[in-house]
């Protein structure tokens, strides 16, 4: 599958050049103004279009793509895009723009969220040398654009829901479910301390990548622990946002040679 999707997407050629996550504090009233950069790096012209949906992910890999207003905090009503329909010629660079309007009555603080699809429209030639229907994979990026209304009220709510230990690719990765039971879109940082089960000496910290998460959502962070025995251990898992605020879990952890 991943290579399929890999081929696909050169075969679709379209590129979105500023970033996949678009973030503003905003205020009641008021109206802000974003723009996505797309490029088609085919040397065909490629139509695109683009349109709103709803968001959301859990920390088993899946995600919901849905209609705006399935989630209760969506802001897909307040975007509005420029155009719909767009058709780069081969090489050619454009920008879309949109603008967000936020309403005047008062909202909860917290993070709202949709994401601005952007999906390459394939053509379909018709050919009558074979029988049966072609099926070609089609690549889409999803913008999300979160708006953060009166943020400093509110703080993330991060929870630990599980750790297991999983070989793969000849490491043994540590695998931390966290949700976010808060209302504020977050970027977390973890980190796993290990100790000696009889001792309580400390063995080391390890960490992984932060990533961002969205309000009622969770996600998987991996962690390398590979340098670590197999034994029986004592952690301190530590989740910790770009204010620095601290979530800490105490678990048994347990490593296999297998």
């Amino acid at each position: 599958m991943f290579l399929i999707l890999q081929l696909s997407f050169l075969h679709a050629g379209i590129v979105v050049l500023n970033g996949l996550t678009h973030i503003y504090k905003v205020e009641n009233g008021k109206v802000y103004k974003g723009k996505i950069g797309i490029e088609n790096t085919d040397s065909t012209p490629q139509s695109v279009k683009l349109f709103l949906q709803d968001f959301t992910y859990k920390a088993d890999g899946s995600m919901n793509y849905s209609e705006i207003r399935t989630n209760s905090r969506t802001n897909g009503d307040w975007i509005k895009l420029n155009t719909n329909l767009i058709t780069l010629k081969g090489r050619e660079k454009t920008e879309v723009f949109y603008e967000i309007t936020i309403p005047n009555q008062p909202t909860d603080p917290g993070s709202y969220w949709s994401v601005i699809i952007v999906e390459p429209v394939e053509e379909i030639k018709p050919s009558n040398d074979k029988m049966g229907v072609n099926i070609t994979s089609v690549i889409r990026y999803a913008i999300q654009v979160i708006t953060d209304h009166e943020a400093e009220k509110v703080k993330p709510d991060l929870k630990f829901e599980s750790i297991k230990v999983e070989k793969e690719d000849g490491k043994q990765i540590a695998k931390i479910a966290i949700a976010n039971n808060g209302n504020l879109y977050c970027k977390p940082s973890v980190a796993i301390e290990i100790y000696n089960r009889k001792t309580g000496e400390r063995l080391g910290s390890y960490s992984g990548i932060a990533m961002g998460l969205l309000p009622h959502t969770s996600k998987s962070f991996y962690i390398d622990i590979s340098k670590v025995p197999a034994d029986q251990y004592k952690a301190v898992l530590i989740a910790t946002d770009e204010e620095e605020n601290a979530f800490a879990l105490n678990v048994e952890l347990e490593i296999k040679n297998d």
